[in-house]
């Protein structure tokens, strides 16, 4: 069915539903003359399907103007819309409304995996036409779409005489916030990578940061500003005013010349996202991205597969092996072996080389031109290794990390994924370490933004997926190609191995949760048992600080922090013989639904996973500095059930700063009239399994 019979199937279901037409006719009414061919100067229109959220447009003194509001109440202002262009006039003054158009949408959509199986994409669109009023009489539309949870709008830009090709400077669009919002950010220097400690400020002292960018209003409505299908264009990053004021300005990372996109019409640029949520536990998931993105085109999906993984990886971080050659060398035929004959006794699903290849010695990152991605070390048998892999039922992950050569990966990419997938190697984990280019573009810019999506293209052809680290951010792609599964872009568990700041601080996951997880997917890589090490592989002294977390908060990250690949990140031998290993065993990774039961952004988070085809729950809880408790209705529960909760709690006296390795274990009967209490030590976490009875 297409998209134009979909909709006018829904219209006429709306038609039917007198009440809600009526509404939704108040709300665009402005439109329908507009429609009609004649230009307007009245102001535009959308809602929501519930009516909550609402998108206004118009032109103002020549300039094309939005606002959002939610329940009536602002949210976005009067905000700029535009470009500026090299060698031509910018786009922003002197315009006008020449039409517009109007459309519903309803349907829901299956996901091969996800943090829900399911996902509906219900929404009310207004594509609203612009034109120049004086040459050279340029003409684009921005296309508006409002759903409950927020609102997403993207410039479109038609084959015409009077702009062909073409390179955008600067994107004009501003987000101007009726609230001097509390934000939580990390920042955009040099549009580099994204690992940073976040911070909390209000919206007027922001500098530039990037996106998803969320904020909580003096109302407690939660917002968050991020971009979705970001395909062919430039990373979107947001800077505030010098003046103190609320305005956000998109700024997208340029290219090496100073530009920030090249192309030529027809064009259309990715979906600028406002989420919009009351409460902080309604921000999860997030779907707003995933429904701004095109359908799934992999016809074949079977080789995409969630799973566990350990890997020859912590151990470089320890100081205990080394990537380069030598006799530090980690990844060997003997150690990798050793790995894949855990992960095949514990039920994980894969095991993770790094450092198998050609490339690694003397200064990787200054050389990433050097890096083979075929070639293995001498004291490492691929061939030998993937075949051992496959007797074992384990999947072997391969690892090719560019330092950023990203000219010498693109003439590799398909001799490398092609002798993958002879080898039956369905995983390769990325790596992007370096602030640009050779040539000096940056790290989210247009070029690396193409060079992302031909890995995963590519990836695809060959049947496999990918875990990108130092990424370009997730903004929904992963419901187009699936095979693009997870990645990092965050500040991860390895900074709990080299101490200096004494690791993450107890509130950073539990504001990731709130913030850098509503992009998507992220390989945090949990499961650390060994907290004691420094990282030379020594104990740590007093005056080296230890990772601020307990053992059962590293349980909970499996169920709070989402991943379709969750890795076991720890040494095999910190695993053995340690009863807490059996959560890690027994946790699912892909899931049937999502469900916070409570949270505060960098305070706690407490949520519940169903796993997908089971009935089966798992139940994650962390939280910051303090301690906490929490009684939680089991009401999710299936109604007249009964089922067995496994806890795995902080113990007695658990504390993250001196004593994080208590683990208390229990098991208790449990149904959906049950209430829980859930004791959180101070830096702490509790995991839980529920599971029916039979």
């Amino acid at each position: 069915m297409t998209v134009r019979h979909h909709c006018a199937r829904a219209l006429r279901g709306l038609a039917r539903r007198t009440s809600t037409w009526v509404a939704l006719a108040a709300v665009m009414a402005p439109t329908i003359a507009a429609t009609q061919g004649t230009a307007t100067t009245e102001a535009l229109r959308l809602a929501s399907p519930d009516g909550r959220n609402e998108v206004t447009v118009l032109v103002r003194e020549g300039g094309l103007y939005y606002a959002v509001s939610r329940k009536g109440r602002p949210i976005v202002t009067p905000s700029r819309l535009g470009f500026t262009f090299r060698g031509a006039p910018p786009l922003k003054d002197g315009l006008r409304i020449t039409g517009s158009s109007n459309a519903a949408h309803d349907e829901t959509w299956s996901q091969p995996w996800g943090e829900v199986a399911r996902v509906r994409d219900h929404h009310n669109e207004l594509k609203v036409s612009v034109e120049e009023t004086q040459p050279p009489g340029r003409r684009f539309v921005v296309a508006f779409r409002a759903f409950n949870d927020g609102v997403g709008f993207r410039y479109e830009l038609p084959a015409q005489d009077a702009l062909r090709d073409f390179t955008i400077m600067e994107e004009l669009t501003e987000f101007a916030m009726a609230d001097d919002a509390r934000a939580w950010w990390i920042p955009s220097f040099r549009f580099n990578r994204y690992e940073y400690l976040y911070r909390a400020s209000p919206v007027s002292t922001l500098d530039t940061v990037h996106t998803p960018l969320t904020m909580e209003t003096k109302d407690g409505t939660h917002v968050v500003i991020h971009e979705a299908n970001l395909v062919d264009y430039a990373s979107m990053n947001l800077r505030a005013n010098k003046e103190q004021d609320r305005t956000l300005h998109a700024v997208l990372a340029p290219m090496a010349d100073g530009s920030a996109v090249t192309a030529r019409t027809p064009f259309h640029t990715p979906w600028r996202t406002i989420q919009l949520a009351d409460r902080a536990a309604d921000l999860v998931p997030s779907v707003l991205g995933l429904n701004l993105n095109p359908p799934n085109v992999i016809t074949n999906t079977s080789y995409i597969t969630p799973m566990k993984y350990n890997g020859i990886w912590w151990g470089m971080h320890l100081g205990t092996w080394s990537w380069e050659s030598g006799a530090k060398h980690g990844a060997t035929t003997a150690n990798t072996k050793r790995y894949i004959d855990f992960a095949a006794a514990n039920a994980l699903g894969g095991t993770l080389v790094e450092g198998w290849n050609i490339g690694w010695d003397g200064n990787w990152i200054e050389n990433g031109d050097k890096f083979s991605f075929t070639q293995p070390y001498p004291d490492y048998d691929l061939q030998g290794v993937a075949a051992y892999a496959k007797s074992k039922r384990v999947a072997l992950i391969g690892h090719n990390e560019t330092g950023m050569g990203v000219a010498n990966y693109e003439r590799q990419l398909d001799s490398a994924f092609a002798l993958y997938q002879s080898l039956g190697i369905t995983a390769v984990k990325t790596g992007y370490v370096g602030d640009k280019t050779r040539a000096g573009d940056a790290h989210h810019s247009q070029l690396m933004v193409r060079h992302f999506r031909k890995v995963v293209e590519t990836a695809a052809k060959y049947g496999i997926t990918i875990d990108a680290h130092e990424p370009i951010k997730d903004t929904g792609e992963r419901r187009t190609y699936p095979n693009m599964m997870t990645r990092e872009g965050a500040r991860g568990q390895e900074y709990n191995a080299w101490g200096g700041e004494g690791g993450n601080p107890p509130e950073h996951e539990t504001i990731l949760f709130f913030t850098r997880l509503l992009s998507g997917p992220m390989d945090y890589t949990p499961g650390i048992f060994d907290i004691f090490l420094t990282s030379a592989g020594k104990p740590r002294t007093p005056e080296q600080p230890r990772p601020r977390t307990t053992l059962a908060k590293q349980l909970a990250l499996y169920v709070v922090l989402y991943s379709p690949l969750q890795m076991a990140a720890d040494l095999p031998e910190n695993y053995e013989g340690k009863a807490p290993f059996q959560f890690i065993r027994d946790v699912a990774v892909d899931w049937d639904t999502t469900r916070v039961l409570t949270g505060k952004i960098g305070d706690y988070v407490v949520v519940a996973r169903k796993a997908k085809g089971k009935d089966e729950w798992f139940v994650g809880g962390i939280t910051d500095e303090e301690g906490r408790t929490f009684d939680l209705p089991l009401n999710f529960l299936g109604a007249g059930k009964r089922y067995v909760a496994e806890v795995y709690a902080d113990g007695p006296g658990a504390h993250w700063r001196d004593n994080p390795l208590p683990v208390a274990i229990a098991r208790r009967p449990v149904s959906a009239t049950t209430t829980l209490r859930m004791v959180l030590a101070p830096g702490g976490g509790q995991a839980i399994r529920i599971r029916a009875q039979r």
